[in-house]
């Protein structure tokens, strides 16, 4: 098991998805004396926590590192949604800086880019030889992504060998849980609840806690689990997941979603959730107009 270190609170906030919380923490340390490489990753996780939090400009004008450099592409990125000219020459510039300058921090950035570009495989070539427990997670999140669950339960056994109390490991435990579908659900749902019950609730565990209550057919308590989000987090930015998981709830109990896809769309039209719907509501209108009495 690692030693704590003066980061080891904020590095778990950020994982566990208490984003605000993260840049609380990153504030209040920066005048702690540390060795040069943990100022560097502080300032790493705040603009990592404020693209997370969706305050992406303030990311943008963090540019004093290589590392930084690649957060402010990421950022850009975010913020060029719907726009897939100007996200593909940024996807072009971090390629190059990870090519230039191929450090862990670049290399996981440039792979969180790449896979929401759609690069699969070029985000794993970013990771693949591992050389951190964040660049082994995000292994797990690819193979997922790949429904190759049998490698991604291999990563999940590099973490553990790791550091098996990690938060990273108890996470990648989750989520390979969690894709196994309603035989892991209960030990997914066990972890979650004693990662809530050290750390408190957030965002993410309260998404994922709704995910696997769904696996278990509880779509009642699962819409529960995302209406606190929307209630307990009101001043953070709804995202996405919480939007889409609660549609599945509300179809999945026989109620009108309209409202909710409405607000979907609003908030998040580049979204790729919105474009498949958009693709399934045009193939059916087609496909109806050839049955018209």
């Amino acid at each position: 098991m690692a030693e704590p270190d003066d980061l080891y609170t904020l590095r778990a906030q950020f994982w566990l998805g208490h984003y605000q919380m993260a840049i609380e923490e990153a504030k209040s340390i920066a005048r702690r004396p540390m060795p040069p490489n943990l100022k560097a990753e502080r300032e790493e996780f705040l603009s990592r926590a404020y693209i997370a939090s969706g305050q992406q400009d303030k990311a943008t004008a963090m540019t004093d590192t290589p590392a930084l450099q690649a957060l402010a592409l990421k950022a850009q990125f975010e913020l060029s949604a719907g726009n897939e000219d100007i996200q593909a020459t940024l996807v072009d510039q971090i390629k190059t800086l990870a090519a230039s300058d191929p450090s862990p921090s670049i290399q996981l950035t440039a792979a969180q880019v790449l896979l929401a570009a759609g690069q699969t495989k070029e985000a794993l070539q970013q990771v693949y030889m591992g050389a951190t427990m964040e660049h082994i997670s995000m292994i797990l999140q690819i193979y997922l992504k790949l429904d190759r669950l049998d490698l991604a339960k291999q990563q999940y056994n590099s973490l553990r060998q790791a550091d098996e109390d990690a938060i990273l490991t108890q996470l990648g435990n989750v989520y390979v849980s969690l894709a196994a579908g309603t035989t892991g659900a209960a030990d997914a749902l066990h972890s979650l609840n004693s990662l809530t019950e050290q750390y408190g609730a957030s965002p993410l565990l309260l998404n994922l806690t709704a995910v696997g209550l769904m696996s278990q057919g509880d779509y009642a308590g699962a819409a529960a689990k995302l209406e606190e989000c929307i209630r307990d987090f009101s001043d953070v930015v709804v995202i996405p997941d919480t939007l889409i998981n609660l549609i599945v709830c509300t179809v999945q109990q026989n109620k009108p979603a309209n409202d909710l896809v409405a607000q979907m769309k609003e908030q998040y039209p580049a979204h790729p959730y919105c474009a498949g719907l958009d693709r399934v509501v045009s193939a059916f209108e087609r496909e109806s107009i050839k049955y018209k009495v």
